[in-house]
């Protein structure tokens, strides 16, 4: 079962690079496949925050470190 509606997920980009999106059903999330940051959902509504995104792990670390 697909996470959101079909016809939302079609139009769907990533805020940060307007990368394409997959879903993780697994983890509930849209992760871009560009530059990896994956979007929660929650009750089939998409978080499209970037502040919200989770980075990938290998992604680079502030040097200020936050």
């Amino acid at each position: 079962m697909p996470l959101i509606d079909p016809l939302l997920a079609s139009i769907l980009v990533c805020p940060a690079d307007k990368g394409d999106l997959t879903e993780d059903e697994a983890r509930s999330r849209l992760v871009c496949v560009v530059c990896r940051r994956a979007y929660p959902v929650t009750e089939g509504i998409p978080i499209m925050l970037i502040d919200e995104a989770e980075l990938p792990d290998d992604s680079p670390q502030d040097p200020n470190g936050s």
